[in-house]
């Protein structure tokens, strides 16, 4: 039987701060639920954003505080998770080529100068390419696709073949929890979502996705050859330059 409600439930609770009850166990059959429905957990999180941009726009907010307001609520939304997986993956990878110095530094939890300067570069991206969205006048879009498409790509970080970096922590749970299959078919359904996006044309959606899980396969390949696999750390920092990306194709 597929654990789906305590898939569901930890992935609403991992990925947001929207209140659940704890999943009754996990296992990896639960954290590729998880992994598979993160999308659907971020529902809420794209809604925000989109209703922030639409009641921005309708006062007539500049676009740049609109956009700035809206990735904001996203992150808290998710208790800043991604970003400060992002910043400790900058900070590693930047670290050291020893694989157990840069997981160290991953470890720690704090932010160097590499950390810092990656977060900021990336949020500048991401505010940048969404103010120029809402500017051309399809920010709604812009925003609710970028948040969805993020989480799309933990699918293909967890896929089958990923390995995880420590034996231990949220990344040893879900390396490899996800079929290749259920993988790529998230992939093909979030791009066919995408085309139907309302006030973008189609191609113009599936180019976010396809940027998207570029973005996100560049960063994932680097962690495997640095480190050794993925860790919590890596997942996040996927999310945010997947919505990056999606941003700039929107832009």
């Amino acid at each position: 039987m597929i654990p789906l409600s305590d898939g569901i439930r930890l992935a609403v609770g991992t990925l947001t701060t929207v209140p659940v009850p704890a999943p009754r166990a996990i296992d990896r059959r639960v954290a590729g639920v998880a992994m598979t429905l993160g999308p659907l957990a971020a529902l809420p999180l794209a809604a925000v954003a989109g209703l922030i941009v639409a009641g921005g726009v309708a006062i007539g907010l500049p676009a740049l505080a609109v956009a700035a307001l809206a990735l904001g609520a996203v992150a808290l939304g998710s208790r800043g998770l991604h970003l400060d997986g992002l910043a400790d993956t900058a900070d590693g990878l930047g670290a050291s080529y020893d694989r157990a110095k840069a997981l160290d530094v991953m470890r720690r939890g704090d932010s160097g100068p590499t950390g810092v300067a990656t977060l900021l570069f990336v949020l500048l991206v991401q505010t940048g390419a969404l103010t120029g969205a809402i500017a051309h006048g399809h920010g709604i879009a812009a925003a609710v696709l970028s948040v969805l498409c993020g989480r799309c790509v933990l699918s293909l970080c967890c896929a089958r073949g990923v390995p995880s970096a420590r034996p231990e922590g949220l990344g040893a749970t879900v390396a490899g929890s996800v079929p290749v299959l259920v993988a790529a078919a998230v992939f093909v359904l979030a791009a066919g979502c995408a085309a139907l996006t309302p006030g973008l044309p189609w191609w113009r959606g599936v180019l976010a996705v396809a940027l998207g899980y570029a973005a996100a396969a560049v960063l994932l390949a680097r962690c495997v050859q640095r480190i050794g696999g993925v860790t919590g750390d890596v997942l996040g920092g996927c999310v945010e330059v997947a919505v990056a990306a999606a941003l700039l194709a929107t832009a």
